[in-house]
């Protein structure tokens, strides 16, 4: 890698578009540390920036592309053939084509970002006789965002890439497996939906033969007490990790890229995101969510209590999780895990933007606020690292407690909303 990194100092471009072009023909070049290390570069001043992620990811198209037409063109029996002697036997052959099938070609956008999948996504994408349109969408989009994503690192970074390079290219990563299983998950269930459903019905049956106090339960109710298991394993995951004293490499990293990224930023927008949780915003929230209520609600009562219960409850539970696990912050904040921000804003926005939805929400709306929820829950958490008040630990415990905490109640108003309509 030293003599790479060598040639890059002296070649630049030419050895930034050569390296990212071998690579995606399978051969063994580190792109990550490549990337990041061009991204340093661009720190000192040797090389541009919007330059480099333009020859970067012109590298990376143009090797996935040649890896495509040689698949297209060789076809399965060459690689069942001679396979063997650039180690993609017919054993592997015939998983992998499998895995690529399952997956869908939007693994050509996350496969880039795991480390051996990037490498011959282009050879299946051809031998599967994907459209080249198809893959051309997915493959060019994926290059450029993989290669910008770790020259932007990289510039960041700046004289702490020795330090940090490796932490962020192993959460960089570990971010792209989970992309993949995400994709997994909604191929499966659009593959099997039938079948998902079959099963879904079988086991509510056995719930009201059982309990006989449900009702009418529906599919709705199920994906969320799924979800909230999910965050509640994730919960407890968490505390087991801040009792074990394990977030210092995570906050280090995390606190550094994002005072770097918004040192320049005005001060206004980051003090904004921060005062997202504060009542002079929540209480506006609070009265328009509950006039919604009062016209288009159908358990109008109930809604009022949970809605304020999210809340009022939220501030409370949160008061006492950080009494509970007596966490200082930066600077000797006391207190400070979760994070009341972002426990407040995820729940509160989201569960206001819940009622919105159930009661009117048409399809456009129903993603227009689910999105808007996370922007504002990601703005409100980046504000407030970049504040200094809180740990990223802090923030990201934040969202998982406010996630239990949103479908926990969304699972309560829907129970108790179907028994007493039984």
């Amino acid at each position: 890698m030293i003599d790479v990194k060598t040639l890059l100092e002296q070649y630049g471009y030419v050895v930034l578009f050569s390296s990212l072009f071998l690579e995606l023909l399978a051969l063994p070049v580190p792109g990550e540390v490549l990337l990041s290390y061009t991204g340093l570069l661009v720190f000192q001043g040797h090389l541009n920036w919007l330059v480099s992620m333009l020859i970067a990811g012109l590298g990376a198209s143009a090797g996935i592309t040649v890896s495509y037409l040689i698949g297209y063109r060789l076809g399965k029996p060459f690689f069942e053939k001679y396979g063997r002697r650039f180690h993609m036997g017919p054993d592997k052959l015939e998983k992998t084509s499998q895995w690529f099938q399952r997956y869908g070609n939007k693994m050509l956008i996350v496969g880039y970002f795991i480390p051996g999948v990037r490498h011959i996504t282009g050879y299946f994408a051809g031998i599967t006789r994907i459209s080249f349109r198809t893959f051309a969408l997915n493959a060019y989009l994926g290059a450029f965002l993989f290669t910008g994503i770790f020259i932007t690192l990289g510039k960041v970074l700046g004289p702490k890439w020795e330090e940090f390079h490796h932490t962020i290219t192993k959460y960089l990563i570990l971010a792209g497996i989970n992309a993949a299983f995400a994709v997994l998950l909604v191929y499966l269930y659009r593959k099997y939906r039938q079948q998902i459903f079959s099963i879904t019905r079988q086991v509510i049956s056995w719930a009201l033969h059982t309990f006989h106090s449900l009702g009418r339960v529906r599919f709705f109710v199920v994906g969320v007490a799924v979800v909230f298991l999910a965050l509640f394993a994730l919960m407890v995951g968490m505390i087991q990790d801040l009792l074990a004293n394990e977030f210092l490499e995570f906050d280090q990293v995390t606190a550094f890229v994002v005072h770097a990224i918004f040192e320049n930023v005005e001060s206004t927008w980051v003090t904004l995101g921060a005062h997202l949780a504060s009542y002079n915003v929540l209480v506006p929230l609070l009265a328009i969510t509950l006039l919604w209520i009062w016209k288009k609600g159908q358990d109008r009562r109930l809604e009022v209590f949970f809605m304020l219960l999210v809340l009022f409850g939220g501030e409370l539970l949160d008061e006492g999780l950080r009494r509970l696990f007596h966490r200082s912050g930066p600077d000797g904040l006391v207190y400070t895990f979760p994070s009341e921000q972002t426990l407040l804003v995820l729940s509160v926005y989201g569960f206001a933007a819940y009622l919105f939805v159930r009661h009117r929400g048409r399809g456009m709306m129903r993603s227009v606020l689910g999105v808007l929820v996370l922007a504002l829950s990601f703005y409100s958490g980046i504000s407030i690292i970049a504040l200094n008040l809180q740990f990223p630990s802090d923030v990201a415990a934040g969202y998982i407690f406010g996630g239990v905490w949103l479908t926990l109640n969304i699972l309560l108003l829907e129970i108790f909303r179907n028994l007493r309509r039984a």
